[in-house]
Order: structure tokens, then C-alpha cells, then sequence
């Protein structure tokens, strides 16, 4: 059985830093591709980035320079770092599995096989 079980969101200052953490097990990220998703109350779940097995990255234009994707070395885990967080940042932030099929096409929700149940950001000015 594959799950997905995300780990590290919070209430922080605007600024401010968290690190997300998403265990996955019945597989690895080795294997597959992963990333991460939000969605603020009222909106639609947007891509925030995702990495494929092989490495290659992909971040939305309102992330690139403060978060970064990154895995463990055994591709267990996939984290999701957000530094100068700004309150536009806060949502639920789910992590995926599969997906990130290229530069075009990395954000398609139906794209991803696996989600998790979602982390909380809120981000406050």
C-alpha cells in the first residue's frame, strides 16, 4: 500500500522558515517522481514544485529562490524547504507522488497517482 503522510507545517512569522517532510512508504522517490501541491481556502490546489527520480526540478515562478525540493538519500522522504515565507504563502500544502511530467506539464493535479492528507502553513504579517 502506498501512503503519503506529510510532517512540518505551522504558524510562522513572515520571514520566517519551515521545513515540510513527506514519508512515503510502499515505495520510493527513487522510483517515482514527487512534489508538493497547496491550496488556500477559496482557490484552487496549485503546483509548488517537484522533483523527478532523476533530479530534475520544476518550481512555480512564486516560489523559485525561497523554496526548495529536496529527498533523503534513501528517497524515503521528500521535503519541501520555504524560507522568506510571506502570508500569501499559507495553505494546505499536500505532497505528491508521480507526476512532474516536464516543463509544461509538471503541475497537472490528474498527473500524480498518490497524494498525502495535507499540512498546514500559515504564515502571518
Amino acid at each position: 500500500e502506498v501512503l503519503l503522510v506529510e510532517s512540518g507545517g505551522g504558524l510562522v512569522q513572515s520571514g520566517g522558515s519551515l521545513r515540510l517532510s513527506c514519508a512515503a512508504s510502499g515505495f520510493t522517490f527513487g522510483d517515482h517522481a514527487g512534489g508538493w501541491f497547496r491550496q488556500a481556502p477559496g482557490k484552487e490546489r496549485e503546483g509548488v514544485s517537484c522533483v523527478t527520480s532523476e533530479g530534475i526540478t520544476h518550481y512555480a515562478d512564486s516560489v523559485k529562490g525561497r523554496f526548495t525540493i529536496s529527498s533523503d538519500d534513501a528517497k524515503t522522504t521528500l521535503y519541501l524547504d520555504l524560507n522568506k515565507l510571506k502570508p500569501e504563502d499559507t495553505a494546505v500544502y499536500y505532497c505528491a507522488a508521480g507526476g512532474c511530467s516536464g516543463e509544461y506539464f509538471w503541475s497537472v493535479t490528474w498527473t500524480y497517482d498518490y497524494w498525502g492528507q495535507g499540512t498546514q502553513v500559515n504564515v502571518s504579517s
